[in-house]
C-alpha cells in the first residue's frame, strides 16, 4: 500500500517551491515558476471543504498567483472534482504517477554515468539545451535547491549531453529533470542515468523510484521498458 501522503509530500519538495502551506488537509505550494506541480494545491485527502477551498483561492491570489489544484482521477476523489467544477475549474495536461522497483531498475543500463552532489554550469546549460519542458532559470533554480538531490550526467567527448537529477524525501527517491540533447537522443543516455539512480537508490536504502509524466510526452516507452508502472492519473484544475 503507498502512502499518499508521503509520495504527496515527496512530489513537492523535490520541486522546492519557495513557500508551501498547508490548509484544511490541503498542501499549497506557492511558486511563480512553470513547473505545475510546485503550484497546485494538492489533497492529503479527498474530501472537499468550501472554507479550505476559499482559504486556498486567497493564498494564491494574495500573492499574485492563479489558484490551481493537482487531482488524481479516481474512484474517491469526485466530490473534490465537483466541488471544483462548480467553481469554475476545468482539467487539463493528464500526467501519470509512476513507482518502479529500485532494485529492478538498477540493472536497466550498465552504461557509464557520473553522480554528483552539485551539477556545473555544463549540467545546467545540457538540461536548458534539451527543451522538452520549459527549461526556465527558474526550474533549474528549483532542481537545485531539492532536497538530497544526486545530480547524474552522461559525457561524449567530454561534453555533457544528459543529465537528471533524483531527490530523496519521506522514503521516497524522485526522478525528474531528465533532459538529453537533441543530438544526442536514441544513444541510451536517459535509461543509463535511470539505471544509476536506481543504484543510487538502493544505497540510500530507498527500495521504490517514483516520477511524474505527461501522458502526452513520448519518454513514456522508456520509461515503461525501465519498469515503470502506472500507480494513478492526475490532472491540473485551473
Amino acid at each position: 500500500m503507498i502512502d499518499v501522503e508521503a509520495v504527496e509530500r515527496a512530489t513537492v519538495a523535490a520541486v522546492a517551491p519557495p513557500e508551501v502551506l498547508e490548509i484544511g488537509g490541503w498542501l499549497i505550494p506557492l511558486d511563480a515558476g512553470t513547473v505545475s506541480r510546485a503550484k497546485s494545491a494538492v489533497p492529503l485527502s479527498a474530501e472537499p471543504d468550501d472554507a479550505a477551498l476559499d482559504a486556498i483561492e486567497t493564498a494564491y491570489r494574495s500573492r499574485g498567483l492563479p489558484p490551481a489544484f493537482r487531482i488524481v482521477d479516481s474512484v474517491g476523489t469526485e466530490a473534490v472534482r465537483a466541488a471544483l467544477d462548480r467553481r469554475g475549474y476545468a482539467p487539463e495536461r493528464p500526467t501519470l504517477f509512476k513507482v518502479a522497483d529500485a532494485g529492478a531498475l538498477a540493472g536497466f543500463s550498465t552504461a557509464p554515468v557520473i553522480l554528483e552532489a552539485w551539477p556545473d554550469a555544463d549540467w545546467a546549460e545540457a538540461f536548458a539545451a534539451a527543451g522538452v519542458e520549459p527549461a526556465d532559470a527558474a526550474h533549474r533554480l528549483r532542481l537545485l535547491a531539492s532536497p538530497g538531490v544526486v545530480y547524474g550526467r552522461v559525457l561524449e567527448e567530454g561534453r555533457t549531453v544528459a543529465v537528471g537529477a533524483l531527490s530523496f524525501s519521506h522514503g521516497w527517491a524522485g526522478a525528474h529533470g531528465m533532459r538529453t540533447r537533441p543530438e544526442a537522443r536514441g544513444r541510451g543516455h536517459a535509461a543509463a542515468i535511470l539505471a544509476a539512480f536506481g543504484r543510487s537508490a538502493l544505497a540510500a536504502g530507498v527500495g521504490w523510484v517514483m516520477l511524474n509524466v505527461e501522458e502526452a510526452n513520448p519518454a513514456r516507452s522508456l520509461y515503461r521498458k525501465a519498469g515503470f508502472r502506472r500507480v494513478w492519473a492526475y490532472r491540473y484544475w485551473v
